[in-house]
């Protein structure tokens, strides 16, 4: 079931909230199993034969989660010998338990791909065709990892059976994040002021749906018209200056409104009940160097990635050299994370690399002992700085988008103008004089939908998108009155869509 789908908005929601809040006049605990069922009847609706393996994923960690607790919980009253045996005995657990999710995640995503893989190398003629990827797997095993470092490290306490069920399960966050941490949403479930109904919150929470919702189905999915034939035509054959640029540039619309439209929606589901979910962008394409960036783009990954992978491996605490390798590492097992092909660890990989020039101008410049440049360089140097950025940040997605390598590399091709800088026909024959011109350029065999107005249509959604994401704040921010006024003739359009449209499957749908 997808947040943009009419039964979800206008049957899944409105039975949840008045399930839950009509439970809660009585118990608690009954509401809160509610909450749970209604999430999990969310899981099935896709496809209920992955109901059970998520049963069983959340049965186990609660399990381990409270026999690793047991562990650690009782070291106050031993010897110090046995004290070390005790967390020696926790931190084999805690390794056996997250070595148990990471082989749930490897077999179900990444076999495949490790098979073909070591086939590819060895010449062998062997192929495994990848099989059906079970939903939000990567969400709610890297929620769970987290947890358990967090009882390890007794940073996590409450073992309620329902609350820790809830917590894992919770729809909103259940197929599109963000990752969440035990300790940000146990304590709200056992809050009271949840369980009693705020029109307020409902409002609020309202007002983020649906400008979510509008991000998601306007915004998002025609972008998507641009991007996706563009980037399918790059499989076949070469792709030119305007309609590459135009592909990546699309995509790069697309994937932001896309991801961040559903998270605007979750944080808005969840906000009609009470319960805030952290935010999980923070205008990322307003960033003027990649270290920005990823402060600002998936926010609760990359929280996850340095918390519980970079600082693991070191962090910067072993050297310069050392923090490179590990910014590296991480980057790369960030890409492997949102998909199991060479597309994806090369887009990691490249964004490993950002990371490393970017660390090492920055320690170039403070070997020269140059300080922070002045207020007139500065306003010269910022626009400079964010256009290398999004470029860079541009030129990555297109190895994320594409179905292989191969079409990747086309697509770059074309965007360097390798393949000729060339005008699409219906420009060349709308336009007086630029026959002449063709004739020495040739001609784009198509461009948007074939026609000048697709043309015309692209640009104008460009220039829109990125007006949006440079000049407009993060939805949270905005002023009570603003987001009422932009309420009416996004929800026209976003329910417009949603009524009348096919609903598009969310980027992230199997991650």
């Amino acid at each position: 079931m997808l947040f943009h789908s009419p039964e979800f908005i206008f049957g899944f929601i409105p039975l949840s909230l008045l399930g839950f809040f009509l439970l809660a006049r009585h118990s608690h605990a009954l509401a809160l199993g509610w909450l749970t069922a209604a999430s999990l009847v969310f899981y099935a609706w896709w496809n209920p034969v992955w109901l059970p393996l998520l049963l069983a994923s959340i049965g186990f960690n609660f399990w381990a989660g409270r026999a690793i607790a047991a562990r650690v919980g009782i070291e106050s009253g031993l010897t110090q010998r046995s004290a070390l045996s005790v967390r020696a005995s926790s931190r084999t657990l805690l390794i056996g338990s997250i070595a148990a999710n990471i082989a749930l995640l490897v077999y179900f995503k990444y076999a495949a791909f490790a098979v073909n893989s070591v086939a590819l190398l060895a010449g062998s003629p062997v192929h495994m065709e990848a099989g059906e990827l079970p939903l939000g797997i990567s969400f709610f095993t890297f929620t769970q990892i987290a947890f358990l470092v967090d009882v390890q490290q007794r940073r996590a306490a409450d073992f309620d059976p329902v609350r820790y069920g809830l917590f894992v399960t919770y729809f909103p966050h259940l197929i599109a994040g963000p990752i969440l941490h035990h300790k940000e949403m146990m304590p709200q479930f056992a809050r009271a002021d949840i369980f009693k109904f705020s029109a307020d919150r409902l409002a609020d929470g309202s007002v983020m749906f649906i400008l979510g919702l509008f991000k998601k189905s306007v915004l998002a999915d025609a972008f998507a018209g641009y991007a996706s034939p563009a980037f399918a035509a790059a499989a076949t054959h070469d792709i030119s200056f305007f309609e590459g640029w135009g592909a990546a540039l699309s995509y790069t619309m697309q994937i932001y409104f896309d991801f961040s439209g559903y998270c605007d929606m979750a944080i808005g589901l969840a906000l009609m009940i009470g319960v805030q979910l952290p935010m999980n962008f923070h205008s990322p394409y307003k960033a003027r160097n990649i270290a920005e960036f990823w402060r600002r783009w998936h926010m609760t990954l990359s929280r996850f990635l340095r918390d519980y992978l970079y600082i693991p491996l070191g962090g910067n605490r072993r050297g310069w050299a050392r923090q490179q390798g590990n910014l590296m590492v991480t980057m790369l097992l960030g890409g492997l994370w949102h998909g199991a092909g060479w597309t994806f660890v090369i887009w990691g990989g490249l964004h490993g690399l950002y990371l490393m020039v970017f660390h090492g101008w920055q320690r170039a410049l403070k070997a020269l002992g140059l300080g922070l440049p002045g207020a007139a360089v500065r306003q010269v140097a910022a626009p400079l700085a964010w256009l290398l950025t999004f470029m860079a940040v541009v030129v990555a997605w297109v190895f994320f988008r594409a179905t292989d390598v191969p079409s990747a590399l086309s697509m770059l091709r074309g965007m360097a103008g390798l393949n000729g800088a060339l005008l699409p026909d219906q420009i060349i024959h709308f336009v007086p004089g630029l026959g002449r011109v063709a004739d020495g350029l040739g001609k784009v065999p198509y461009l948007a939908n074939g026609t000048v107005m697709g043309c015309v249509e692209m640009v104008l959604m460009l220039g829109m998108g990125l007006a949006i994401v440079l000049a407009a704040p993060t939805v949270p921010e905005l002023r009570t009155r603003w987001r009422y006024a932009l309420l009416v003739p996004c929800a026209a359009l976003a329910l417009q869509r949603v009524i009348y449209g096919q609903a598009s499957e969310f980027l992230y749908f199997q991650f």
